[in-house]
């Protein structure tokens, strides 16, 4: 605690003056490094509020913290049983949701975060995700978008923490994040909002770097710049693996 501490107050002093409240983050980490035996990471999330006034009496602040991957355009089907079978039936266009996607907050999100807000800054796990031109694909796109949010969530790609943010005498605040295995290389952009009375009355943002590197790294590139070659290494190495294991029996069942 007394680490995070020097750090806030060494951020605060970067900071030019001003007289509203500002916010600032520091991150643990600015990089991920997704390795062969990569299995995930906790991101620590600290800063902390600048003012040039006391800090108001009976007047608390609210933190909102987001972590947002890369995004991409997802097909999301519905499959309906019929005739015995299961099939395909509606299908809905997202044209963008993250790859990952977590929110903290230092209270219940609807009552430090009004709605108003949250449109205009897309900071819950809905409004992360856009579907332009979903009700004229289908007549429910909600539960579409509500589908992907609970796949996603089970496999910890998103998450939703309420009062999971802890703030100090209403100037510092710190929470984690933790990052799964399967994460998407890419930006992964971090916001923090300062809030009062469901308002965002100052915001800070960030960015966490997730890369593949060593052997990751170099099949990921192999796959993507030189899929021949590729496909074609990958199919000595299964011969390669077959052979060997059918050698290996033989002189076991000879012994």
């Amino acid at each position: 605690m007394r680490l995070i501490l020097t750090l806030a107050l060494t951020l605060l002093a970067a900071l030019p003056s001003r007289a509203d409240e500002q916010v600032v983050l520091g991150l643990s980490q600015n990089r991920v490094a997704i390795t062969a035996t990569f299995d995930g990471s906790d991101i620590l999330i600290f800063g902390a509020v600048k003012r040039d006034t006391p800090i108001p009496v009976d007047d608390p602040i609210g933190v909102v913290v987001a972590i947002e991957g890369p995004s991409e355009p997802l097909t999301v089907r519905r499959k309906e049983k019929k005739y015995g079978i299961w099939i395909n039936t509606d299908a809905l266009e997202i044209s963008s949701a993250p790859a990952f996607y977590a929110v903290a907050t230092s209270a219940p999100f609807d009552e430090i975060l009004n709605q108003t807000e949250d449109l205009r800054h897309h900071v819950s796990v809905p409004q992360a995700i856009r579907s332009v031109g979903g009700s004229a694909q289908v007549s429910d796109p909600e539960a579409f978008t509500e589908a992907v949010i609970r796949i996603r969530r089970k496999s910890g790609l998103y998450q939703f923490n309420e009062s999971a943010v802890d703030i100090a005498e209403q100037t510092l605040f710190r929470t984690s994040v933790e990052l799964p295995s399967n994460l998407t290389e890419g930006v992964y952009k971090t916001r923090i909002f300062l809030t009062r009375h469901g308002e965002v009355i100052s915001h800070y943002e960030s960015k966490i770097d997730v890369q593949k590197v060593g052997l990751e790294r170099f099949l990921f590139n192999l796959s993507r710049e030189r899929p021949l070659i590729y496909g074609l290494m990958s199919l000595v190495i299964a011969i390669t693996a077959g052979w060997a294991a059918s050698a290996f029996f033989r002189v076991f069942q000879r012994n």
